[in-house]
């Protein structure tokens, strides 16, 4: 079959590979679409991050590069391996892309997204979206129901905002700051719509984006190159600061931003992932009694992000700018987001072949 896989930096080639086996316990994916995510942009750019280095195979899946890549992905159930009940052929379905030990002290306690020895489809392993077919286990398996595959292949980001919100013990009615509105951003003000939040604030540069995030869930939207984020956010909330801020352009100049916009004993929430070692005003935090959360990724959290899909209360079809086939996955797809990424949220790229 055809996958796409990281050879290198600025090295992704669509390969011909074995097709996979289903072993007990497994599903196997024929997958309709797959989402580029973020952190496959720093892996082509900078990587390999997560993708392990030839010579340093991951300590789960044995893989080394090249590595097949893509994990946001949804696709249609094509063989249930033995001893698999609740799933059938035809099904549609979203995958949850982990790879993690059952044994850590974070797995234990049902933190499985912390497992030390984490590993993800589509980064870690000879397993991932952009390709023809996958096979994951079948506990990674969330049945889409009447949802179509492109807003499942949404699942997945909607998740790691919906994650973040959860982690951050917003209550209902609290108020909100997201900073960056790309994918994440966009999601994240998404969540906290869906969650209850009384005001959310989106912090944002770019046009393009900032025009969609009131769509996403923002009541208010700020540009940093007109306005001082953190003193707007404070006047809109009476001098006082929001009760959560949410970081996810992962800049220094905007963590510290994000830091000054939160009421004294309030939350930052970072959910970036940082292509550099962060510099951080501690006295910002110490001053104010800030808190400062890290959020990975989602544990338990694709059945409830479904379910906000399925009762309307998240549209996903508007974060969707682009659709391609796989052999246009480079051109149409990474580089787009590198060099337009202010007109872009997300692009689905479709192993099969495409219409013309």
């Amino acid at each position: 079959m055809r996958a796409a896989r990281f050879h290198g930096p600025g090295d992704i080639r669509i390969d011909d590979v074995p097709d996979p086996q289903v072993l007990p316990g497994q599903v196997e994916v024929s997958v309709d679409w797959c989402g580029i995510c973020g952190s496959d942009l720093h892996e082509f750019l900078e990587g390999p991050i997560f993708i392990p280095r030839k010579g340093t195979p991951h300590p789960i899946t044995g893989a080394e590069m090249p590595i097949v890549m893509g994990h946001e992905f949804a696709g249609v159930v094509s063989a249930v391996g033995p001893g698999v009940t609740g799933i059938a052929e035809g099904d549609r379905v979203a995958v949850e892309p982990y790879w993690v030990c059952g044994a850590c002290a974070a797995c234990t306690a049902g933190r499985y997204n912390i497992c030390r020895s984490l590993g993800f489809v589509g980064l870690s392993g000879d397993q991932g979206g952009f390709a023809e077919r996958c096979v994951v286990d079948a506990r990674w398996i969330h049945p889409l129901g009447h949802l179509s595959t492109d807003v499942g292949a949404l699942v997945e980001p909607l998740a790691v905002g919906y994650h973040a919100v959860r982690l951050s013990g917003l209550r209902e009615g609290g108020t909100a700051a997201v900073f960056g509105a790309g994918p994440i951003g966009l999601v994240t003000a998404a969540a906290l719509r869906a969650a209850g939040a009384g005001t959310v604030i989106v912090v944002e540069p770019a046009a393009a984006r900032k025009a969609k995030a009131p769509g996403a869930g923002a009541h208010v939207v700020i540009d940093p190159t007109t306005d001082d984020a953190a003193a707007a956010i404070r006047d809109l909330t009476g001098g006082t600061g929001v009760d959560i801020a949410f970081e996810c352009a992962g800049i220094d100049a905007v963590l510290a931003s994000a830091i000054g916009s939160v009421r004294p004993g309030g939350t930052v929430v970072n959910v970036a992932i940082w292509g550099h070692v962060p510099r951080v005003a501690m006295n910002a935090l110490v001053m104010s009694e800030v808190r400062l959360l890290g959020s990975l990724a989602y544990c338990g959290d694709h059945s409830d992000v479904i379910a906000l899909l399925r009762d309307g209360k998240v549209d996903a079809e508007q974060f969707i700018t682009g659709r391609i086939g796989l052999d246009d996955l480079v051109a149409g797809g990474f580089r787009q987001l590198i060099d337009n990424k202010e007109e872009n949220v997300k692009i689905l790229v479709s192993p099969k072949e495409m219409p013309a």
